[in-house]
């Protein structure tokens, strides 16, 4: 989409779209074709970096005869480059999250209300059409002031994190506010299999008791509503758990504060989601198999490995490519044995 507000058809040859979601900026594209009279010359030309966005798709071919248009992103086209006479010609992208990143504070700013309140205006004071969509149960929080020169990025998930949840622009260009599913209780939605006919190509395995933690304590102070300070600590405290708070784990404890957290209910919230997470054994899988587009960060796959052992991953990260072919590349952020 230009500026002017005009859509147009872009030919491309090549490139690809990474999804991470580890990243606060989760979805960057490169887009690479060969027209050079898209090499802009001009801040007034079609594809100059001053507002232009690009809505990318890519196709998913069934093998029966029918195939389905799949959204990749949509994303502020924040560089072109080329040879001025040859090509070829290179976009570059980051996801709208990037637009509310860039909208640093001239003033200082007080977020307050509920989650999703707080969240939603923090986005629509930089994209006042912006679309957000809360999955988790609202809950309050205390005043936070940010100082001018802060990232309201980084308020929305800190104020995401004190409900044990993250905020995110989604393919469609929508801002989700969502825990992330829980691997042992969400049904796979994708099988990769290592048989005539499936998507494996190849796997890698690790673990590590790096950012493994079995106790949270959350903090909260605020003095701008003249709150006194609370805590809570939350624990594995689950016998059979490798990760038991009293067992040979040992107790490894993380730490989170936050001035939206204003009573101890809010602190054991935010505790209690955030150990779901933290105490997870940090396996990890590395995978590459054919293109699948609508993925998203925290699908659950059901893998089958050659030697016919079942796992379930958690995605964390993928790139899809936007030419024909090619691997695609997927990291996990955990992984168990499927039964």
């Amino acid at each position: 989409m230009l500026t002017t507000g005009q859509v147009i058809d872009l030919e491309h040859t090549g490139g690809s779209v990474t999804v991470d979601r580890a990243q606060a900026i989760r979805r960057t594209c490169t887009v690479t074709g060969c027209d050079v009279s898209l090499i802009p010359r001009t801040p007034a030309d079609q594809l100059a970096t001053y507002g232009a966005r690009l809505r990318i798709f890519r196709g998913v071919d069934y093998g029966d005869g029918s195939t389905e248009l799949v959204p990749l992103g949509v994303f502020r086209l924040d560089s072109v480059d080329g040879d001025v006479n040859d090509g070829p010609v290179n976009l570059q992208g980051k996801d709208l999250a990037a637009c509310v990143a860039d909208d640093k504070f001239t003033t200082p700013y007080k977020a307050s209300g509920t989650v999703a309140g707080a969240i939603t205006a923090l986005i629509q004071r930089s994209l006042p059409d912006a679309d957000v969509i809360s999955r988790i149960t609202d809950a309050s929080i205390g005043s936070r002031v940010y100082d001018y020169q802060a990232d309201p990025w980084a308020g929305c998930q800190e104020i995401a994190a004190a409900a044990g949840a993250e905020v995110y622009c989604n393919a469609d260009g929508s801002f989700v506010i969502a825990t992330l599913p829980d691997l042992l209780t969400t049904p796979p939605v994708w099988a990769v299999e290592a048989v005539e006919g499936g998507v494996y190509i190849s796997a890698n395995r690790a673990m590590t008791s790096d950012k493994v933690f079995n106790g949270v304590l959350a903090r909260g102070e605020n003095t701008t509503d003249n709150v006194p300070p609370v805590s809570y600590l939350a624990v594995d405290n689950d016998p059979n758990s490798p990760t038991y708070w009293g067992g040979p784990y040992g107790r490894r404890p993380d730490f989170y504060s936050s001035s939206t957290l204003t009573s101890v209910a809010a602190c054991q919230q935010a505790a209690n989601l955030r150990l779901a997470l933290t105490k997870t054994p940090n396996a990890t899988g590395d995978l590459k198999s054919l293109p699948n587009p609508a993925l998203e960060p925290g699908d659950v796959l059901r893998v089958t490995h050659e030697d016919d052992s079942r796992e379930l991953h958690q995605v964390a990260a993928f790139t899809v490519p936007l030419d024909v072919g090619g691997d695609f590349p997927i990291s996990t952020i955990s992984a168990k044995e499927d039964g």
